[in-house]
C-alpha cells in the first residue's frame, strides 16, 4: 500500500474537525450580508410547549424516523486506547432543528456534530503545494460543563480549490408524491432548484425524474445554460400519488450514468421528506441497492423537506451509503446557502473515505469519550482496510468534533496502543491523531498522523472554540445526554453571545435567537 506520512505537533483534549458544514467560500447574494435561516425575531412561548410551558410536556411526531444510535461513552485508555470514526459531511440536523424549535415541537433526531458543523470555523486551509489536501488546527481548553474536564477541538479545513471540473451532470430526483403537497415540500423544493439552476453554464447539463406511483423523465441533459426551459419544467410539477422512491433511484442512476461527463461532477440529487411507501423502502433495503451505485463515480446529495412525516434516518442512510451528503431545508435562504453559495463544498470532492483515529497516551489520559458521531463509530480495525467506506469531503469543507477527556495516569499501556510500553511514561502527548483518505477516484489510502502535546493546551481559548463549545453543550441539553454535567442554558447563551465574532450571515446570531426561544419555554 502506497502511504504517505506527515506529523502536525497538536493538541490535548480533542475536538476532531475534519470536512462538514458551512465552508463560507461563497458570497452572499446581491452583495449584501444576509441571515440563512428564518427572519430575525422576537419569539414567544411555541402554542404547542404544553402545561407550564415546559419542553418536556411537548410530544415528539410519532410520524417522523430517526436514528436510535445510543451515545458514546466514557472509556478506560486502559484498555480501550483507540477511537475511530468515520468523517461526516451531514449538516441536515441543525436546520432540522431549527425547524421543530420554530414550530413548538420537542426536536428530534439531534446529532450533535452536525449541529457544531454547521458553522464556518477560521481554521487554516493547507498551504499550496501541501502533500494533503486539508490543513489541522488544534486547541484544548477547560470544559464549560464539567470543570474538572478538558475539551479539545481539532479542526481540519479542506483545501477550497475545486478540482478540475470538465462540467456539471446533475440529476434532479423529486419526490412529487401526494405526501409533499404542503407548502414546505413541493413549493419550496421548486423555489429551492430554481437557484440552482440560475448558477449553471453551457458545460452542464441537467436531467429531472420526478416519482409518485411511477417515475417519469422530465428532462433529459437539457444544457444547463438552457435556464428558461429547465426553470419551466420545474414550476410545472404538481404533486400526488404514493410514493415509490427506488424505482426513481434506478432511473435516476441510469440518466446519470447514460451522461457521465469523464473529468466532470457526476451527481444525483434526491429532493424528499423520504416517505417511501411503493417497493423496497425500509433502511437497509435502500442502503443496499445505494452501495452497488456508489462505484459509478456518480455521487448523491439527498435534501429533506418539510416536517409531520420526515424520515430522516433513511435519508441520511441513501447519503452516507452513496457517497453523498445530506441537508435539510426548511427555508429558501437554507436552499441558497446549500446550493448556491456551498455549491464547491457540496459538489466537489476533493477526498473520499476520510476516517479518523485517535490512540490515547494512558500517561496522561485516564478516560475520554467522542462527543457525538454515534452513528459514525468504526471498528478499529476498519481504519487500516480501504474496502470500508467512509465520508467524502468536499472543497472548502471544514468538520469539528470535540472529545471530553478525564486526565490521569492509567498505569499500564494496552497492547494495541501506539503508545507502548517502551515510550510509556516518558511521552507527554495526549494522543496522535492519525487519518486515512483517498484521492477521489484512488483504490488506496494515505495515511497522515498528528502528535499532540501539551502545547495545545489554552487558558484563553478562541472564538470560534467557545461558540463550538456552547453549540456543543446546546446539543447535550437537546439529547438531555447523561453526560451534560452542569450544562445549563444560561451557561450556552452567555458563552455563545461573547462569541459570536464575525457573523457575514447571521447564523451565529440566529443560534442565539434559537436558544432564547427554547429558554423562553423551559
Amino acid at each position: 500500500m502506497n502511504t504517505n506520512t506527515s506529523k502536525v505537533a497538536g493538541i490535548a483534549l480533542i475536538a476532531v474537525a475534519l470536512f462538514s458544514g458551512c465552508s463560507g467560500t461563497g458570497a452572499p447574494m446581491g452583495g449584501a450580508p444576509q441571515t440563512y435561516g428564518a427572519p430575525a425575531t422576537a419569539y414567544g412561548p411555541p402554542p404547542s410547549a404544553g402545561p407550564n410551558n415546559d419542553w418536556r410536556n411537548v410530544p415528539m411526531n410519532p410520524n417522523e424516523e430517526y436514528d436510535g444510535s445510543s451515545e458514546t461513552p466514557f472509556k478506560d485508555v486502559a484498555t480501550s486506547p483507540l477511537s475511530t470514526f468515520s468523517s461526516d459531511v451531514d449538516t441536515a440536523s441543525y436546520s432540522n432543528m431549527r425547524r421543530q424549535i420554530n414550530d413548538g415541537i420537542q426536536p428530534q433526531g439531534v446529532r450533535i456534530e452536525e449541529l457544531v458543523n454547521y458553522f464556518d470555523y477560521n481554521y487554516a486551509a493547507p498551504k499550496a503545494g501541501a502533500p494533503d489536501p486539508f490543513g489541522v488546527t488544534v486547541q484544548v481548553a477547560n470544559c464549560p460543563w464539567e470543570p474538572a474536564h478538558k475539551l479539545a477541538m481539532v479542526g481540519i479545513q479542506a483545501t477550497k480549490a475545486v478540482p478540475s471540473n470538465e462540467g456539471n451532470n446533475i440529476v434532479f430526483l423529486i419526490d412529487v408524491s401526494g405526501s409533499m403537497a404542503s407548502h414546505d415540500k413541493l413549493p419550496l423544493l421548486k423555489q429551492s432548484f430554481s437557484l440552482l439552476i440560475d448558477t449553471l453554464g453551457e458545460n452542464d447539463v441537467v436531467s429531472i425524474v420526478t416519482y409518485a406511483g411511477s417515475n417519469r423523465v422530465v428532462a433529459d441533459s437539457v444544457p444547463g445554460s438552457n435556464h428558461s426551459q429547465l426553470q419551466r419544467m420545474i414550476k410545472n410539477l404538481e404533486s400526488g400519488g404514493s410514493t415509490g422512491g427506488a424505482a426513481g433511484l434506478e432511473r435516476a442512476y441510469e440518466l446519470a450514468e447514460k451522461n457521465f461527463i469523464k473529468g466532470g461532477n457526476n451527481r444525483v440529487i434526491l429532493a424528499t421528506d423520504g416517505d417511501f411507501n411503493v417497493g423496497p423502502s425500509s433502511d437497509e433495503q435502500m442502503k443496499t441497492m445505494i452501495e452497488q451505485k456508489r462505484d459509478s463515480g456518480i455521487y448523491i446529495s439527498v435534501l429533506g423537506f418539510g416536517g409531520g412525516n420526515l424520515k430522516d434516518s433513511k435519508m441520511e442512510t441513501i447519503a452516507d451509503a452513496g457517497n453523498g451528503n445530506y441537508f435539510y431545508i426548511d427555508t429558501l435562504n437554507e436552499a441558497r446557502k446549500v446550493l448556491v453559495d456551498e455549491f464547491n463544498s457540496t459538489m466537489f470532492v476533493v477526498a473520499q473515505d476520510l476516517k479518523l483515529q485517535v490512540a490515547f497516551n494512558g500517561a496522561v489520559v485516564k478516560q475520554y469519550r467522542l462527543i457525538g458521531y454515534n452513528n459514525r463509530r468504526l471498528e478499529n480495525e476498519d481504519f487500516n482496510n480501504d474496502a470500508k467506506d467512509a465520508g467524502d469531503v468536499g472543497a472548502g469543507h471544514s468538520v469539528t468534533a470535540f472529545y471530553e477527556l478525564v486526565l490521569g495516569n492509567s498505569n499500564e499501556a494496552a497492547d494495541d496502543n501506539p503508545y507502548s510500553k517502551t515510550t510509556y511514561g516518558s511521552s507527554t502527548d495526549f494522543f496522535t491523531v492519525s487519518v486515512r483518505y483517498k484521492a477521489p477516484g484512488a483504490n488506496e489510502s494515505t495515511l497522515v498522523e498528528h502528535p499532540v502535546g501539551p502545547n495545545a493546551y489554552t487558558t484563553r481559548p478562541s472564538i470560534d472554540f467557545r461558540f463550538a463549545a456552547a453549540v456543543t453543550e446546546f446539543g447535550l441539553i437537546l439529547t438531555d445526554s447523561q453526560y451534560q454535567g452542569q450544562a445549563s442554558l444560561a451557561s450556552v447563551r452567555e458563552l455563545a453571545s461573547a462569541s459570536i465574532g464575525e457573523d457575514p450571515y447571521g447564523l451565529r446570531a440566529e443560534f442565539l435567537e434559537l436558544v432564547e426561544r427554547y429558554t423562553s419555554v423551559g
